[in-house]
């Protein structure tokens, strides 16, 4: 099986940490295909960021079906593009957000989410609302990290997320945490062992989802909002956005 991982945004690092965290869960005989787009923002923090990085996804996307992907997993905790992605893919497609959230709910009966800044927060509420998981969800709660901090040394990223985590379970009653970023791919075995809960890292999540929607031959329903869309004029505009 080929699992097509794409980071939104256009950071290498990020992109490589992705990769590592896909290929330490992926079944023998399933292979990781990481790419990100060449144009688009550096992190996506935000609504504002989300737009800017629809195209280069997209095109990302286009290419990764044109090579043969088996399924498709968006790399962003905010689930960026997802919708419109499903509708224009061959493959089926999957965000980490809504990966995270399903597998929480299913070893927890309240979990939270722990994620980066607080302008996070809104979007990630909103689509814990449109899975219909916003009440098995004790609390969305950010750490005060940008993206990139993950990115880097030295820094106390690590331990304010972890303080996040003791807060969620002392005043949320949280039972498990689901890692609201990419970037925290990394830290998930860590911060289980530490605070003696499930932690959910989304894009190991996805990786398993995706096989086992392949294992049962299963593809995106094209009735309704995700049917194939119609050529537009803009459609040659993704080539622009190649990884």
């Amino acid at each position: 099986m080929r699992l097509h991982v794409v980071n939104p945004n256009t950071t290498a690092s990020m992109t490589a940490k992705i990769a590592a965290a896909a290929r330490s869960v992926a079944l023998p005989g399933t292979v990781i295909d990481a790419r990100q787009p060449a144009m688009g923002p550096v992190s996506i923090e935000g609504f504002y960021d989300e737009a800017f990085a629809v195209p280069g996804m997209l095109g990302c996307i286009r290419e990764a079906d044109r090579d043969g992907a088996d399924a498709h997993i968006i790399a962003c905790f905010d689930d960026t593009g997802l919708d419109a992605a499903r509708a224009a893919a061959k493959a089926p497609v999957i965000g980490i957000g809504e990966a995270g959230f399903h597998v929480a709910s299913l070893i927890a009966a309240r979990f939270a989410v722990v994620t980066t800044l607080g302008v996070s927060i809104v979007p990630i509420e909103h689509n814990l609302r449109k899975y219909g998981l916003a009440e098995r969800c004790a609390r969305v709660r950010a750490a005060d990290v940008p993206v990139l901090a993950l990115e880097e040394r030295d820094t106390d990223a690590l331990g304010k997320i972890s303080a996040e985590i003791t807060a969620a379970i002392r005043d949320d009653r949280a039972e498990a945490i689901v890692l609201g970023c990419a970037g925290m791919a990394d830290l998930a075995t860590e911060l289980a062992a530490t605070h003696g809960l499930p932690v959910v890292d989304g894009v190991t999540a996805a990786v398993t989802l995706a096989e086992s929607l392949g294992r049962l031959g299963l593809k995106t329903s094209r009735l309704g909002p995700y049917a194939a869309p119609r050529s537009k004029p803009y459609d040659g505009l993704l080539s622009q956005f190649r990884p």
